[in-house]
């Protein structure tokens, strides 16, 4: 045999062994239908990301497909809220899966958001305190002070008159506010980002870059672990970098080194919470940095989409600024509102619901693994190993659960829905900060953020666009990405001056 022969025929054996294995990839899942190019590839998955539309793309694969729908090789999504409540119970043998790999944000290393197995129960039990409050008393006082320095911020440089025009853009805005609020409560030292009115070390300009590929990344796995790999980490953010969230690793491990020290002292803070129930010395500044770049986006994607869909919906507008106006004439509104007064507003908590709601904050794919002896979703069977996701517009936009309108900010649905529907309603609304044991420990420091927030910002001031036609950029690869939301801010004359 020649050489070329020889050579023809590894080549020949090489491409029948990937048109093998392609085929055998493409038949294990070819009973769950989805786009042609899933059964062969994750680029549709990718590509969609890239294009800032995941989240709608799948809402429209669902509804063209069906509930269950193929989105990779191995890769399948569900729409159904009852399947992601089991999934992701206490007992359940679902654990996360390669999808996660790309959330490991310091060298390639694990934290909380992204940690498998037994471990992440016991990581999560040690940090549940700090997040729930039960070791940072100083929560709400904490919330209140960086409300005030956002109300502050916007009278020395933010106010319109009918002589001047002075336009914000609240979307750079709100992001300051939940830095130096999750900083303050993870290290008792806020950044001052509201104090400054300037994106610090650009972290905002550089995680707004940053974070599109980390969850694009997500949907090829094979790609993020290459990244964390030896030969790549180089290219990763370090605490030695100036600039973007490499900065803040530096910032924070400085904070944990004085916490070390010998004079140092114990903190009612989140970071001082970790360090006292058994977080290591490598754990805790992780863990830190996780707050601040998942509390601070998701939190501030919030608060913008809620402002927009207020600003777009008068109704709802000045319904909610009238239940304000009336608190404080009752009496029952203090100045500054205390969480638990806001919580008795009925019509901003709907507001709150309907805004997590429309445009859930965290909208990735989130792929946890079928235990090894597979599972049935749907009436169709899913081979161990299998990754099984879930579509967040198709399960908050749901008009099975939500009604013929659920593309709708319609805040009343939440006062108007006869019982029975409205427990129904809820529990798949709570899906947004996820269930069980992967419950969102942020959430009640983010309800009280959007409680506080509205009441203080819309018994003050009138808000309106500036640019009705185009009030703001968005796109989403898994996270909301919201810029040039331009807002003109005038005072209240109608209510007591604070």
């Amino acid at each position: 045999m020649t050489a070329l022969g020889a050579i023809f025929i590894l080549l020949s054996a090489i491409t029948s062994g990937l048109v093998f294995n392609a085929i055998r990839q493409w038949y294990r899942l070819s009973h769950i239908p989805g786009p042609f190019s899933t059964g062969f590839s994750q680029i549709w998955m990718a590509r969609q990301a890239l294009l800032g539309r995941q989240p709608m793309a799948l809402k429209e694969a669902n509804d063209k497909y069906g509930s269950l729908i193929r989105v990779g090789p191995n890769d399948v999504i569900t729409d159904d809220p009852s399947v992601l409540r089991r999934m992701n119970g206490v007992r359940s043998a679902y654990d996360r899966g390669p999808w996660y790999d790309s959330m490991r944000f310091d060298g390639g290393k694990d934290s909380i958001v992204s940690v498998r197995g037994a471990y992440h129960d016991k990581l999560r039990y040690k940090m549940a305190g700090a997040y729930s409050g039960k070791e940072s008393e100083a929560i709400e006082a904490n919330v209140d002070l960086h409300v005030s320095k956002f109300i502050q911020l916007i009278e020395n440089k933010y106010i319109s008159t009918s002589d001047v025009f002075r336009p914000m853009d609240f979307a750079q805005k709100a992001q300051y506010f939940t830095l130096d609020v999750i900083s303050d409560l993870a290290f008792s030292h806020a950044f001052g980002y509201l104090e400054a009115d300037d994106d610090l070390y650009d972290y905002v300009k550089l995680t707004r870059a940053y974070i599109p590929v980390m969850v694009t990344f997500a949907n090829i796995p094979s790609l993020a672990r290459m990244i964390q790999s030896p030969i790549f980490r180089g290219l990763l953010p370090k605490s030695t970098d100036k600039l973007g969230f490499g900065a803040f690793m530096g910032i924070v491990t400085k904070v944990v080194a004085k916490r070390l020290g010998p004079l140092a002292e114990s903190k009612p803070d989140m970071l001082g919470s970790f360090m006292r129930h058994g977080l290591t010395d490598e754990e805790a500044p992780r863990e830190g940095l996780v707050q601040v770049l998942a509390g601070s986006d998701s939190s501030a994607t919030t608060i913008r989409y809620i402002l927009l869909y207020l600003l777009a919906t008068p109704t709802a507008y000045n319904r909610l600024q009238r239940e304000i106006d009336e608190g404080i004439a009752a009496g029952t509104i203090s100045s500054p509102v205390r969480n638990t007064e806001a919580r008795d507003l009925p019509y901003l908590q709907a507001v709150i619901r309907e805004g997590l709601r429309i445009r859930p904050p965290a909208s990735g794919a989130f792929f946890k693994t079928v235990p090894p002896g597979g599972d049935t979703i749907n009436g169709k069977f899913l081979p161990g190993g299998t990754q099984l996701g879930s579509s967040s517009f198709s399960i908050h936009h749901s008009k099975r659960v939500f009604g013929e309108d659920a593309e709708s900010f319609i805040p009343e649905r939440w006062l108007t829905a006869e019982p029975g529907r409205l427990a129904e309603m809820t529990s798949t609304a709570d899906l947004v900060f996820h269930s069980g044991k992967w419950q969102c420990l942020g959430k009640p420091v983010a309800l009280m953020e959007f409680n506080k927030m509205f009441v203080e910002l819309l018994r003050r001031y009138n808000f309106s666009l500036v640019n009705p036609e185009k009030p703001a950029t968005t796109k989403n690869a898994g996270i909301w990405v919201v810029e040039d939301f331009w807002v003109r801010v005038t005072r209240r004359e109608t209510v007591e001056s604070h």
